[in-house]
């Protein structure tokens, strides 16, 4: 190897080599100048020796110390904290170099307090059946979303999968006004299968603090071919009640209304030619089975208060135009997004009446989040005012971390609690309340057996009436 001196004199011998042309162009400068040209050469030159000089020295330092470290007789015990009288006895082959106290291991951190766990009444139906299975292959070959798997809803398998009479039964046994022959000629002829189609994509402009749907400031364009999709995956499916969705829409011009409204109006027009109608089969004169009518049920955004956007909307031919309030008023601006507002939900619920005065309207509140009995009592008070005809209590579940915690797990006796309180006290048509129950689950299960029992009340009002009368 070359050493320091030798690799001086040639950084020397280079320096030269490479400032001798700009010594030989500067004839003409003055001697002074050329003396200062030779003396930075000639330092340079020293600082480049003594940096190499520094580097040696270094690397020897380090070559001794390599040579120390192969040189000790040390053990593991030496570095685990072991008794230094048995090192002296041991060595460095020995076996006997585990410390003669057992290690003490920390207990894991406490659970975080924001986090309770979940109650034994929180049970979900597992997706494993025929008709889910069905759903889904549909689904995904059409390319359409659901706000069942966007929102990672706990009931996909139950509202997929249908209610068997058994389950029927069971979920309709706090209804006693309900005939269970009618209700089961009724399901044997509808079925109660509900799938939530979220359309216009399957990401929102805004970030609810409770919402587990992905968000940006521009999602991706339009399907102007949706309408035609989403009908003709229901159709197939062969279901009688449908619950469409949408993601907020704030970066388009109507905010979705257009697209939703021919969304509805397509579906009603492949849905059949009427509720009981049939139609000539290539002009033949036979006659086709019987369509079912399809009940529409529209889960709307607020589209920012825009009334003339509501409308559009509200009369494009559904049947329950639901829109969710989801929490009290003084949670809303914790719980939704700063662009969504208590009054204003009030206020699209209250349009719809009066632009639409036949279609149901529909909301829903999430409980487990901190609200009073009294906030609710308001909130039911208020929705009332505005004409909305059916509510929905269910527990909030907390998707991720990164969203709200859940501040209390309300019991399956408190819901039922509150609809009773909803049905008699305030007047609502219809209130469906349980711990996994959602803004549309079991939509349609719970829709016609609520029509049966209007059916039957009316009977009995007419009955009442005529006996009156002689």
């Amino acid at each position: 190897p070359m050493n320091s001196s030798t690799m001086a004199t040639q950084i020397h011998h280079y320096g030269r080599a490479f400032l001798a042309p700009l010594l030989q162009s500067s004839c003409r400068r003055q001697p002074q100048q050329q003396r200062l040209i030779a003396s930075t050469i000639t330092a340079a030159s020293s600082s480049s020796a003594a940096a190499m000089d520094v580097k040696v020295q270094k690397f020897s330092r380090l070559q001794s110390l390599k040579s120390e470290l192969q040189q000790e007789d040390a053990s593991l015990h030496d570095f685990v904290g072991g008794d230094d009288s048995n090192n002296n006895n041991n060595n460095s082959t020995s076996t006997n170099y585990l410390p003669q106290q057992p290690i003490k291991r920390k207990k894991a951190p406490p659970r975080s307090a924001k986090i309770l766990p979940k109650p034994s009444w929180l049970k979900a139906v597992p997706a494993t059946s025929a008709k889910y299975h069905e759903l889904r292959s549909t689904v995904r070959s059409l390319g359409l979303a659901t706000v069942c798997e966007e929102a990672k809803c706990p009931n996909i398998g139950d509202c997929w999968g249908g209610a068997s009479s058994t389950s029927a039964e069971s979920n309709s046994s706090n209804n006693n006004s309900i005939n269970g022959k009618e209700l089961d000629e009724f399901e044997q002829h509808y079925g109660t299968a509900t799938a939530t189609i979220m359309i216009m994509g399957d990401t929102c402009t805004r970030g609810c603090s409770f919402c587990a749907v992905k968000t940006s400031r521009k999602p991706p364009p339009l399907d102007a071919e949706e309408p035609n999709k989403v009908a003709e995956a229901v159709t197939s499916w062969g279901l009688d009640y449908v619950v469409l969705t949408s993601v907020d829409r704030d970066d388009l011009v109507d905010q979705g209304a257009g697209h939703f409204r021919k969304v509805v109006q397509r579906l009603k027009e492949l849905s059949g030619v009427g509720a009981g109608e049939t139609e000539n089969d290539n002009g033949n004169g036979e006659k086709k089975e019987k369509k079912k009518a399809i009940i529409v049920e529209a889960l709307t955004p607020d589209f920012c208060g825009e009334l003339d956007l509501v409308t559009q909307v509200a009369t494009s031919g559904l049947d329950v135009y639901a829109h969710n309030i989801e929490t009290v008023e003084r949670l809303t601006p914790r719980v939704r997004d700063r662009r969504a507002g208590y009054q204003q939900s009030l206020n699209v619920l209250g349009h719809v009446k009066q632009v639409n005065p036949n279609v149901l309207t529909k909301t829903s509140i999430m409980l487990g989040l901190g609200e009073t009995d009294e906030e609710i009592r308001t909130t039911m008070q208020q929705l009332r005012e505005n004409d909305v005809d059916v509510v929905t209590f269910g527990q909030y579940l907390q998707p991720s971390r990164r969203h709200l915690p859940v501040k209390e797990y309300v019991t399956p006796e408190k819901f039922e609690e509150w609809r009773v309180e909803a049905e008699e006290r305030f007047g609502f048509k219809y209130c469906a309340s349980g711990p996994l129950v959602r803004s549309s689950y079991k939509a349609g299960e719970f829709f016609l057996k609520n029509m049966v029992r209007e059916k039957k009340r009316e009977r009995e009002e007419a009955a009442a009436l005529a006996a009156a009368v002689v």
